[in-house]
């Protein structure tokens, strides 16, 4: 009965998304923060309380909850939904949370220095880049690395960070650290996704740990896990051409190859 409601609930949800408009959610009148703060507070004392927004669908607010989880509250403070709001588009639903996440994403990503990732670049000027947090062991990383000749003769650009899946310390950290500080990154770890065995190797300057933790804070919870220049999040491992065309960029075609 409960999944039966969830579901029915979770379609409303939807309807009504398909209805509001794009536009990007707003802060809520200060009075109508407090109803919603209070009820939180009386429920959960202590509980870490973020940013109030207005949501896209009317009378639901967007509440931040304990710094990373977003929850929808009834305007009076009685109801909260857990869960994803999804916007409907075309041949697609957008994460609302997630595009909100989008900018942030970027600009994070484009702080880090080339030299702490593990660049796969084509020849000339690249059309495009794909961040990637990987692991050395996860299947569909190793999927992904075999695209990278394909990536690049379409021009997309591959940087790599580290996401050891076991965190840090442990024998995944410990692979990607091997990589990150060997003479030579890129040979050592297409060796490692193939399979093959490498001598370890450490370094005190190794970016490992610290981009585990910004890949937590970015929303990483899996490998490979894909972002576009602009910060949006793609779903996993995706074949090299709808990973170019989800960067907007084409496949050459025959007549411009030669």
């Amino acid at each position: 009965m409960k999944r039966a409601l969830a579901s029915i609930f979770a379609a409303i949800i939807l309807a009504v998304a398909s209805l509001a408009h794009a536009a990007g959610s707003a802060p809520v009148d200060p009075k109508q923060a407090e109803i919603l703060r209070a009820s939180v507070q009386k429920a959960r004392p202590g509980l870490s309380i973020g940013e109030i927004r207005t949501s896209a669908i009317p009378g639901l607010f967007e509440v931040d909850l304990g710094g990373k989880d977003t929850v929808y509250m009834s305007a009076n403070g009685k109801y909260i939904v857990s869960g994803t709001m999804y916007r409907v588009e075309p041949n697609r639903f957008v994460n609302i949370a997630d595009e909100r996440m989008q900018p942030m994403r970027a600009q994070k990503l484009a702080a880090v220095k080339k030299s702490d990732m593990i660049i796969f670049s084509p020849p000339g000027k690249p059309k495009s880049y794909v961040n990637v947090f990987t692991d050395i062991d996860c299947g569909f990383c190793r999927k992904l690395h075999k695209e990278i000749p394909e990536l690049n003769a379409m021009g997309i650009e591959v940087r790599y960070l580290a996401y050891p899946r076991a965190g840090v310390p442990s024998p995944s950290a410990d692979k990607l650290i091997t990589a990150w500080c060997s003479k030579n990154p890129k040979d050592a770890l297409t060796q490692m996704k193939s399979g093959v065995a490498v001598a370890t190797e450490t370094c005190s300057d190794n970016p490992v740990a610290a981009e585990y933790k910004l890949g937590n804070e970015l929303g990483v919870n899996g490998t490979p896990a894909l972002f576009t220049p602009d910060g949006e999040m793609l779903p996993g491992y995706m074949p090299a051409a709808e990973l170019a065309a989800a960067l907007g960029v084409q496949a050459s075609s025959p007549a411009e190859k030669k």
